[in-house]
């Protein structure tokens, strides 16, 4: 259990988080979602330690990050957006060095790495050094690294940068395996591979939360009306007189250019009995009030009215347009930041996540040398 307190993160005037209350349960994967400088990079690092927050408090299982540091970090792996692997080493060189610092025993070292290279697809290139490796690769790397010491809980920022569709595709899967061990927290820009991947979804807009829920729980809220896309053979008066009728057609618009035929391929009998008759197709935009399915009403007015249809379509708002419609409405409140401070704020977070593991690795190295009898 991850529990985030009244958060908040400033850099001299800007800020970063702001106010940020939130649950994340065991065994759940979490998304983060936001435009750059939205706060998902500095609250990664918050939860991980490497950042103090200015204000409210952070509790992992109980645990105060800033009270009980060594013992949070213990039940933390973190993938920061740029992974933090050493060039000069091979790939085994390097995963035994991490396994070091994070005290796996040596007597389970050797077959967790195995395990871990196996499950990242990293075990075919464990003799490469690093640098001569793919930016794909070096992806799983790093991934490789979070997963040693098997923590609760796996913080991913970007984890499927720089992979080939393929490789998304199999990261995803593996994703969704590591759900029953681990909790998960990760970050894309990839909307569609939040919404496969993660069970909750959170979107961060200028440091705020500005939704969070499942996906299906956000269309459901952020729906509003619903729309539908009619196309039936018959004169414009008609279908009017159709939706007139209707109270719950609170709206509705004609395509531009009234067509002849649909998309689809019509039978010569349909083209000739159009032709005959003199018949259009008309296609309509309609907007309901809220929550109301109007379909099957529709259906049996058209049918007495004798307009055949040709194409009856519920148009579902999709996770972009709410991502975009909630970033639009929070970046129209006003803020401390700024129109410029988003890319800064960006740029700080990259540069914090690429040494953040640097500095954590420094830091337990010297302790290891204390207690190396121990390993």
């Amino acid at each position: 259990m991850i529990t985030l307190e009244h958060l908040s993160k400033r850099y001299g005037q800007n800020i970063a988080v702001e106010d940020l209350s939130l649950e994340m349960e065991q065994g759940k994967i979490y998304g983060f979602l936001g435009p750059n400088g939205a706060g998902k990079s500095t609250t990664m690092n918050m939860i991980t330690g490497y950042l103090a927050p200015s204000g409210g408090r952070i509790l992992v299982n109980g645990m105060d990050v800033l009270k009980e540091p060594e013992k949070v970090k213990r039940t933390i792996g973190y993938l920061p957006e740029i992974p933090p692997v050493y060039p000069e080493m091979t790939v085994e060189e390097y995963l035994n060095f991490a396994a070091e610092l994070k005290k796996v025993k040596k007597s389970e070292r050797k077959e967790q790495i195995q395990e871990i290279m196996e499950r990242t697809g990293t075990w075919d290139v464990k003799k490469r050094l690093i640098r001569n490796l793919s930016k794909g690769y070096r992806q799983r790397v790093g991934l490789a690294q979070a997963l040693l010491g098997y923590p609760e809980i796996l913080i991913l920022d970007e984890p499927t940068a720089g992979l080939d569709p393929k490789q998304i595709i199999e990261m995803r899967d593996f994703i969704r395996s590591l759900q029953e061990k681990h909790t998960i927290i990760l970050s894309s820009h990839i909307l569609s591979e939040v919404s496969a991947v993660c069970d909750h979804i959170l979107i961060l807009a200028n440091g705020r939360l500005a939704a969070a829920g499942t996906p299906e729980e956000l269309q459901s809220r952020m729906g509003g009306r619903a729309e539908l896309a009619l196309s039936v053979k018959g004169s414009k008066e008609a279908l009017c007189s159709v939706l007139d009728a209707m109270e719950a057609a609170v709206e509705y618009h004609f395509a531009a250019e009234d067509i002849k035929q649909t998309d689809v391929e019509q039978t010569d009998m349909e083209q000739t009995d159009m032709e005959q008759t003199g018949a259009e197709e008309c296609s309509v935009r309609i907007y309901t009030k809220e929550n109301e399915d109007i379909r099957e009403e529709l259906f049996f007015r058209l049918a007495e009215a004798k307009l055949p249809i040709y194409q009856l379509q519920v148009n579902h708002k999709s996770l972009e347009d709410i991502f975009l419609q909630l970033t639009r409405e929070d970046e129209e409140l006003p803020t401390q930041d700024g129109d410029n401070n988003g890319e800064a704020d960006k740029t700080q977070e990259a540069e914090q996540g690429q040494t953040a593991a640097g500095e954590a690795a420094n830091q337990t190295a010297q302790e290891d040398t204390a207690h190396d009898s121990d390993l």
